[in-house]
């Protein structure tokens, strides 16, 4: 074997240790990661003439789930600035399986995924009766200082201790009161019971 091949190998080697400590810090497998799902029916104003809900209201609605989520963690908006941080969205992404429709209730879950370096939640958008996805995304946040202004690298202590105090709480809940909802589809989170909310 080459010098070349083996550094290479090495190289890739590290590299996938790196990314798998990385994983292991930011989703530790046996701790819970909080998720929150709320239901709200499509009110008329936010259809088109189809009676689809317009493609931008569908914002909105992530935005309504990921608060309840980050009222579980108590550092919703309000904290964050009391915390001295900002927490802008510097990444959204959003795929239409299907559309939304006027009258129809929808359940819209929010799942926490990053949290070391960035706020990363996963979304998903789901008809209630049947159960069917209509819609997935995710979103991207990072800290920044409300005094100077400058992006920070890591997550601040303010998120980390909120999470942790909820993860703890969360081990003391008992397996039979802890909530065994998952669907099949692999990149859906996991489904609370949910709270009702209005868009």
């Amino acid at each position: 074997m080459s010098e070349r091949t083996a550094l290479s190998e090495k190289t890739a080697l590290s590299e996938q240790t790196a990314l798998s400590e990385k994983n292991a810090m930011n989703q530790p497998a046996e701790t819970p990661m909080p998720s929150a799902t709320v239901e709200m029916e499509v009110p008329f104003h936010d259809v088109d003439m189809m009676e689809v809900a317009w493609h931008g209201h569908y914002v909105r609605y992530l935005e309504i789930a990921r608060c309840k989520l980050l009222d579980m963690l108590d550092y919703n908006y309000s904290q964050m600035r009391e915390s001295g941080y900002a927490w802008p969205v510097i990444d959204l992404r959003l795929r239409y399986a299907g559309p939304a429709r006027f009258g129809q209730r929808i359940a819209v879950t929010a799942r926490l995924r990053e949290w070391e370096n960035r706020l990363k939640l996963d979304y998903v958008i789901r008809d209630v009766e049947s159960g069917k996805r209509l819609t997935r995304g995710h979103s991207v946040q990072v800290a920044v200082g409300l005094a100077d202004g400058e992006m920070l690298l890591a997550s601040p202590p303010a998120l980390s201790e909120r999470l942790a105090a909820w993860q703890a709480s969360q081990s003391q809940t008992s397996p039979s009161q802890a909530d065994p909802s998952q669907t099949a589809d692999e990149d859906a989170p996991a489904t609370p019971p949910p709270t009702r909310g209005t868009p």
